[in-house]
């Protein structure tokens, strides 16, 4: 009789502690790795991984599958690219606690913050709930690839608690306090993993308002800390309003939050593209916080943040000019007719765009813009942006873009790196994450589905940082920690992330080699045939959640062990007694 049920043979593992990989085997019994070495037992089923990288399963802490995890049995892109576990939750938005007569509003707020289609979640949501304990429940009730964790988010959390005063940013008093600090209490206690909140003026509803959280009092942020601290768990997760505020004042305002109430903090950051290097002094402050004992991280994209624009898309450099917006809704190939009509382009490339939302206006920087080729460049060089390439012809950024978009009949695709290009470069981006206290997320799956395709940035960590970079590169062992065991630890899940006895079984096997992250494409696969950006991968030979293949060569299988986690876990007992 198998002593194990799989058995991974002489590969090459990097375990997720950092350290250089070492060849070995990974036995595993159930839902658990039980030996890691030279395995002399035998498995049910044995696979010889020789020359393949066995890590960890990754764990993205910054997604909003919050949604799809309810319609759907697969939380892709993340699943394709080797994340094993998700966080759901994220900047404040989502579905729960939510009255009926709510529902309206919060799908406004998510279409308007995530770019989710309103009839997407009309069609696809059921709210078999209304408190945020019988949303995890519904959330629990239906299998998946994948497992998934969410946070309490402070939009509905403020209407649920203020009705339409909160939806209307009024300010809290004593008695809303009070509600909210006793629902998150009850949110914790229930297993959310913490509370996360929005400050950012960017975020915003359909209908181009605030969202309920922003500018929401640091008493108000404080109240709901408390919430966590009576529970004795849960972290705060906080996107904050930079550059309408300083991150002095904001980095300030987040470390009382902590002094006060005991909780633990991450908050995204991002470094510019060009100007004052704003990224060190955030650094600084996290040094600042890390000598006073204070758990304050900062979370960190790995390539260039941005958006990607096509006439398929939910936005392009001519949205909102008038011209363009008269053929919006056209069937995609007589858009492209129509914008092969000589005076027709005389017409648009001369026009100036209106008044939208601002990510939409931020669709015009031309020296960030490159064309995404079917192998995807994410740190391609300056001189092929669309603003060089302008210069070079002598022609209009305007004209360039215009021709771009209609190469592949109409599917082109345009990178436009908003952030973390720092003079044309991932520098920057590799100097943040080489702080301690800088873990890597953002991938926003499950989010912003006609404009950006992040999920896949495990993917790119591997094939770009580690192997294939002009440049400094990144060691195989500090990635797959970066990917796996850091983010596991920030959020306070203890029990996944190494490779090692008594670990949750969710490992990956990867074919460094073959590893390729291909051109992301349009799918109209959502509820109500809803559109959405998906990002495949090569490389992945196997992708295992507690202990069941949920792909094999790179093709998902019908496996659905993903669970809920039901807060912060523990590490193993065996690795307590080391």
């Amino acid at each position: 009789m198998a002593e194990f049920d799989l058995v991974l043979r002489g590969g090459l593992i990097a375990d997720g502690s950092g350290g250089d990989p070492q060849v070995g085997d990974v036995a595993i019994r159930g839902d658990r790795i039980v030996a890691v070495g030279a395995v002399a037992g035998q498995g049910a089923r044995e696979i010889d991984v020789a020359g393949r990288v066995v890590a960890p399963g990754f764990v993205d802490i910054h997604t909003h599958y919050d949604g799809q995890a309810i319609w759907s049995d697969r939380l892709n892109p993340s699943s394709q690219h080797g994340v094993t576990t998700v966080v759901v939750g994220n900047c404040g938005v989502g579905f729960a606690p939510c009255r009926p007569g709510d529902h309206d509003l919060l799908i406004n707020v998510m279409e308007g913050v995530e770019d989710i289609p309103g009839v997407v979640m009309a069609e696809g949501l059921d709210w078999h709930w209304e408190s945020f304990p019988q949303y995890l429940d519904a959330l629990e009730a239906r299998p998946r690839d994948i497992d998934i964790a969410a946070y309490l988010p402070h939009s509905p959390l403020r209407v649920y608690a203020m009705g339409d005063r909160g939806a209307a940013r009024e300010a809290a008093n004593d008695d809303d306090l009070a509600r909210m600090r006793t629902i998150a209490k009850q949110a914790i206690e229930a297993g959310a993993l913490g509370f996360a909140t929005s400050r950012t003026f960017i975020h915003r509803t359909a209908a181009g308002q605030q969202i309920p959280s922003f500018d929401a009092s640091q008493a108000e942020l404080e109240a709901v800390a408390m919430g966590l601290a009576d529970a004795g768990d849960g972290i705060i997760q906080a996107v904050l309003d930079v550059p309408m505020r300083s991150w002095d004042d904001e980095i300030a305002m987040l470390r009382a939050v902590i002094r006060k109430t005991g909780r633990p903090a991450t908050f995204t950051l991002a470094a510019p593209n060009s100007g004052p290097r704003l990224w060190e002094p955030v650094l600084a402050m996290l040094d600042d916080a890390r000598a006073e004992g204070q758990q304050l991280s900062a979370q960190v994209f790995p390539r260039p943040i941005g958006m990607i624009a096509g006439l398929e898309l939910s936005t392009n450099p001519f949205s909102l000019c008038p011209t363009f917006q008269a053929i919006a809704q056209l069937p995609l190939a007589e858009k492209v007719a129509r914008m092969r009509d000589p005076d027709f382009r005389a017409k648009l490339v001369r026009e100036a765009p209106a008044d939208g939302h601002p990510l939409t206006q931020m669709g015009r920087a031309w020296d960030w813009m490159f064309l995404l080729t079917d192998e995807p460049d994410y740190e391609p060089a300056l001189d092929k942006s669309v603003s060089a390439i302008a210069k070079a012809r002598g022609v209009t950024p305007e004209e360039v873009a215009y021709d771009l978009l209609l190469e592949d009949d109409g599917h082109a695709m345009l990178l436009i790196a908003l952030g973390n290009f720092f003079e044309g470069r991932l520098d920057a981006v590799q100097a943040m994450l080489d702080h301690p206290n800088v873990v890597v997320g953002l991938g926003d799956g499950g989010a912003h589905y006609g404009v950006i395709c992040d999920a896949s940035f495990p993917t790119f960590t591997l094939q770009h940082w580690v192997r294939d970079r002009t440049g400094s590169r990144m060691p195989l062992g500090q990635a797959v920690k970066m990917l796996a065991h850091d983010p596991a630890r920030t959020v306070g899940l203890h029990d996944r992330g190494l490779i090692a006895p008594g670990y949750k079984a969710d490992i990956n096997v990867i074919d460094l080699d073959r590893l390729r992250l291909c051109k992301p494409e349009v799918r109209y696969d959502l509820p109500a045939g809803g559109r959405r950006l998906d990002q495949r991968a090569e490389g992945y030979d196997f992708t295992i959640v507690s202990g069941a293949i949920i792909a094999e060569r790179d093709t998902p299988t019908s496996a659905r062990p993903g669970r809920l986690v039901r807060g912060t876990q523990s590490a193993p007992v065996l690795e307590a007694a080391e």
